[in-house]
């Protein structure tokens, strides 16, 4: 009676699904909760890509893009050679060796007409592909690899290579042209280096004059080389389309031709001068 009492004590081990006893017997647990391996393969196992059957736990589960294998249905989808612990690639949800990929897929360098294999770092242009070892400059043959370059007919080179080459040398500061830049006088100029030289002024994209061979903005060579207007001493501007009158060698802005006792307009009227002042001809004849 005593020994029936003590085996009804022994707390019982069983399959949390299936409810057998898992005493003695092979066991899995997960999430804290044990399963015989016939439930648990039936419940959790994963399906193989390959032969649709489940993955169980005497057999390695080999995943890709939540996709499963078993260990010998990893195979690439053309040769059939064991993709196991080797580089794959993907194509269309098939998986292929490097060398069934590379043979059907990849891109050929266009320098060495060789395979690109997948993996291994490339250039690509508009549309070609080079090894990185091929992508050569024309001019000193060393790989461009990351660097700038620039294409020109039906090479590649390298920005210093560039401009010992092929770039205009900006006259001012006689560095290399490479985009852009203005044409005075011929000679090349960086946009930035076609300064006024008075103000100092960028030029580009503005009206400009030039005097002995030197350029000037509007305002410089007005202020150091036009005609005064008498009547508010300011530069008379021809340049930008001032209209001005001008009468024994002496100047006025259109505005400023006025009668200097009543200041009525004199431009297209009869006027009258009394030792250095204009004036109209009424005030003419009032004095």
């Amino acid at each position: 009676k005593e020994k029936r009492n003590k085996m009804s004590s022994v707390e019982r081990f069983d399959c949390h699904y299936c409810k057998d006893s898992l005493l003695g017997k092979k066991y899995i647990m997960k999430e804290d909760t044990q399963y015989c391996t016939k439930c648990y393969e039936n419940l959790f196992a994963n399906c193989c890509e390959v032969c649709s059957l489940p993955i169980g736990c005497n057999f390695r589960d080999l995943s890709y893009k939540d996709h499963h294998w078993h260990e010998q249905c990893f195979k690439c989808a053309k040769c059939s050679r064991s993709l196991v612990e080797k580089a794959f690639a993907a194509k269309e949800d098939l998986l292929l060796c490097t060398e069934c990929y590379a043979h059907d897929y990849s891109s050929k360098c266009n320098t060495c007409k060789k395979t690109v294999m997948p993996g291994s770092r490339k250039m690509e242009y508009k549309g070609n592909s080079w090894h990185e070892t091929c992508f050569l400059c024309h001019r000193c043959q060393q790989p461009i690899g990351t660097k700038s370059f620039i294409p020109k007919d039906s090479g590649y080179f390298c920005v210093p290579c560039f401009e010992k080459q092929f770039a205009y040398q900006c006259c001012a500061c006689k560095k290399a042209i490479t985009t852009g830049g203005v044409t005075y006088q011929d000679k090349p100029w960086h946009r930035e280096c076609f300064l006024c030289i008075g103000c100092r002024k960028q030029l580009s994209g503005y009206r400009f004059t030039s005097r002995e061979n030197y350029p000037y903005c509007l305002d410089c060579f007005s202020n150091l080389y036009a005609k005064k207007c008498v009547g508010c001493t300011k530069p008379i501007s021809s340049l930008a389309g001032a209209k001005y009158i001008s009468f024994e060698e002496r100047q006025w802005h259109s505005e400023c031709f006025t009668c200097m006792q009543c200041s009525v307009s004199l431009v297209g009227r009869g006027f009258l001068t009394q030792r250095d002042d204009i004036l109209c001809t009424d005030c003419g004849r009032e004095k």
